[in-house]
């Protein structure tokens, strides 16, 4: 057995008469796919797959946006200087960039402000107002930004400036007295409220131009895919039509910046999630965030390509910095706590949640990590948690050991006093305890279906692909096959990616898991493996093939692992777990006994999931007994061939016969004069008269005394197997039929076989024992 690393919870199938209620030329499987999303009648099918710009809301449902536009009009109308104050994320710089152009197309006096993370934090800060009220600025507009400002607020009506905020974060329970205020979940009449913050900047865009600018469509992809808000109504409008205008851009900076993506054709969501999203935010990560706004607005083609280098080569900085501080962290980590929490000083502050995000997908746990700040006494950073924990909630529990505290249920940043860091651990670890289970800690993989590989091709594919771009609340669907594979090898130049190919007579499928190397020895020949993963399309050489990349995987069938003639000390690898070895001593890795056979058949096992053994038994009912005793999940099976004890072919019955028949003739004689005239007639080698020599001394049919046998008168009739001699040799060759010379599949079926009850052992008859 092989334990999947996450949960794999399974998205309940539709009624069959409900997929038929879909009129659309498409497969089952996809018909289920938008039954699972609410997707239940066949116009609403067709709307999903073909999004439509005439189906974006009224900018003007929104409560506030007409006082804002009223406002800005009047601004531009006196030459009045207006500044967007934006966030340093991917969001905020796009939010920013959209609103923007459009002060600049209706001819307005403008600038932007984005603060630096490192020396004024996050949002709105009473400092910059103040500085920009001294350089005449009388109306400031905040995008992706400003709903929990409320002191900033007061500060700007003290200094007579006018703040619309536009913003989509949670508002809290109160609300900025300021000028007037755009957001989703503070407008009843407006009925998508999951907008991310280009979204809500380009709706004051549109209202503010009268008709929806497409040519920053772009912009409100690259904000709405990687702040993550989910992919569905109006964000799904946006992301579709606005990768196809990325595609097609003019935009010089935006030009610039897929070049240094290596970005040409096709244009996905994953390529913005993982190429320019990152790239965008690893500037405010580190420094100054106006370097990606100057990028995006750049005119200049090598002025643009100089500075999506020098952004190109900050992610780079960004990427070894998180790579160091995972180090670090890791050896900090304390696997014993059901919480981790990690503090250094130095530690670069706004990489911390990607740490956090690192160290939770390792080890399944909630993750603090945090920057120490000594000359102020404190810590800083992010956390990041598993789905079975709310660490919002949790958090709130001893919010009195905060300083500053915000976030969800998943993620959060905070301030603490450095000397309330061991009693946050105590209490998030005594909280977890109590009510998480260990299985609460793994991550969670919901499968929208289990499939055949025949179902598995191109065309389905195709289909699926129409229902992307794909994201939160529109996730990839995940599929489940289960199949013996074919062929299981490491690929990479490190060997650190798993490649198995499983093929039947109509169909073959590959799949790759990329980290997933480490697994090849935990997967036993013939064995049923459960993979779970995305279906996608693999070009090669001009042939397009279906393959799954995996992203879990899990055996539910005992294992048997062969590795007959290999010594155990190269076998026993890290993925399978808690061995102990029937045997001579081992140095084994943490979580491993050994122990002889006499030792193991004194102790209670059941405990162990894994039992190996490296030496044969004295009979296979010792090891019978061990085996139904642990009921393991897997078996090692490390016997090497060693110099045996009874090295001749195991005598016959007639043999005995024939051998008993001499001694009565000549009633007295040396063995080895005897044994030279027996090979020369017989072939029987010194060892193997040796030993009939000694089961008859054994039986009392004979005394063997200085290399002598003599015959000797017995009354009792007895049969060869009460000899202990002739048991002992017998158990000896039946173990070596078995455990050394049987092939792989003989021996898995006889091991299967030890684990039925002691009655139902018909599986050895196989073996003919």
């Amino acid at each position: 057995m092989l334990s999947s690393k996450a949960n794999w919870k399974y998205i309940d199938n539709p009624p069959v008469e409900e997929r038929e209620s879909l009129d659309i030329a498409m497969s089952p499987i996809v018909k289920d796919l938008f039954l699972q999303r609410g997707i239940t009648t066949t116009e609403e099918a067709k709307q999903f797959m073909q999004p439509d710009l005439n189906h974006l809301i009224d900018p003007f449902c929104l409560n506030g946006m007409e006082k804002a536009v009223k406002r800005i009009k009047e601004a531009v109308d006196n030459n009045e200087k207006i500044v967007v104050y934006g966030d340093y994320d991917a969001d905020g710089v796009s939010s920013t960039v959209v609103l923007l152009h459009a002060l600049n197309k209706i001819g307005a006096v403008y600038e932007y402000y984005i603060p630096n993370r490192f020396t004024e934090g996050y949002g709105p800060n009473e400092a910059a107002f103040r500085q920009l009220h001294q350089a005449g600025f009388g109306l400031i507009i905040t995008v992706d930004t400003g709903i929990a400002s409320i002191r900033e607020a007061e500060v700007a009506k003290e200094l007579g400036l006018d703040l619309i905020i536009t913003d989509h974060h949670e508002p809290q329970a109160e609300i900025p007295d300021c000028y007037t205020i755009i957001h989703p979940k503070l407008s009843e009449a407006y009925p998508f409220k999951e907008l991310a913050g280009v979204g809500v900047s380009l709706k004051l865009a549109h209202a503010l131009l009268g008709e929806l600018p497409v040519e920053v469509l772009p912009y409100a992809a690259i904000g709405t895919i990687a702040d993550l808000v989910p992919l569905v109504s109006e964000n799904r409008i946006l992301a579709a039509f606005g990768l196809k205008e990325l595609q097609r851009t003019n935009y010089v900076g935006l030009k610039a910046l897929k070049q240094v993506c290596q970005l040409e054709e096709t244009i996905t969501e994953e390529d913005v999630g993982f190429r320019i999203g990152p790239r965008i935010n690893a500037v405010g990560r580190l420094g100054d965030a106006d370097l990606a706004v100057d990028l995006l607005l750049e005119e200049d083609a090598e002025i643009a390509l100089e500075m999506a280098n020098e952004l190109n080569h900050i992610n780079e900085q960004r990427k070894k910095i998180v790579q160091d501080i995972v180090g670090e962290a890791m050896d900090m980590v304390q696997t014993d706590k059901r919480i981790i929490i990690v503090a250094k000083e130095g530690w670069n502050e706004g990489v911390l949640g990607i740490v956090a995000s690192k160290l939770v997908q390792k080890y399944d746990r909630p993750a603090i990590v945090l920057a120490k700040k000594p000359e102020q006494g404190i810590v800083k950073g992010s956390a990041r948690s598993i789905p079975a924990f709310d660490l919002f909630e949790g958090c709130m529990t001893v919010r009195d050991l905060f300083t500053h505290f915000g976030g969800h249920a998943q993620a959060a940043g905070m301030t603490l006093p450095a000397e309330n860091l061991e009693p946050l651990e105590t209490a998030l670890n005594k909280l977890l305890f109590e009510n998480l289970s260990e299985e609460d800690f793994k991550q969670e993989l919901y499968i929208n279906a289990i499939l055949d590989m025949e179902d598995i091709n191109v065309s389905l594919i195709e289909e699926i692909g129409k229902l992307s771009p794909f994201g939160m609340g529109n996730s990839k669907p995940l599929f489940e096959i289960k199949e013996i594979p074919k062929e299981v090898r490491q690929i990479g130049s490190r060997k650190n990616h798993l490649k198995m190919q499983f093929a039947s007579s109509n169909a073959q499928i590959d799949t790759v898991g990329f980290g997933f190397g480490e697994l090849k020895e935990a997967i036993s020949p013939y064995t049923k493996v459960s993979v779970a993963g995305e279906l996608s399309v693999n070009e090669w050489n001009g042939r397009r093939n279906a393959q799954i990349m995996l992203e879990d995987l899990k055996i539910t069938e005992r294992q048997l692992f062969d590795f007959r003639g290999k010594k155990a000390e190269q076998l026993l690898s890290e993925t399978v777990k808690e061995v102990f070895v029937c045997g001579e001593p081992l140095r084994l890795r943490e979580h491993q006994e050994t122990f002889t056979y006499k030792e193991a058949l004194s102790k209670k096992l059941d405990a162990y999931q894994t039992i190996g053994f490296t030496a044969l038994p004295a009979s296979l009912d010792d090891m019978k007994k061990i085996i139904r005793q642990v009921n393991p999940e897997n078996i090692v099976i490390a016997i090497r061939q060693v110099p045996n004890q009874y090295p001749f072919q195991f005598p016959s019955r007639k043999e005995f016969v024939d051998y008993y028949s001499l001694i009565k003739q000549h009633k007295k004689f040396q063995i080895k004069e005897m044994q030279k005239a027996i090979e020369q007639h017989r072939g029987w080698n010194e060892a193997k008269v040796m030993f009939m020599s000694e089961v008859f001394a054994d039986l009392g049919f004979a005394e063997k005394k200085d290399g002598w046998l003599r015959y000797a008168e017995s009354g009792n009739k007895k049969d060869l197997s009460e000899s202990e001699i002739y048991q002992s040799c017998m158990k000896q060759k039946e173990a070596e039929n078995i455990l050394i010379y049987s092939n792989y599949q003989d021996l898995k079926k006889w091991f299967e076989a030890c684990m039925d009850t002691p009655n139902n052992l018909k599986e050895e008859a196989v073996y003919g024992l």
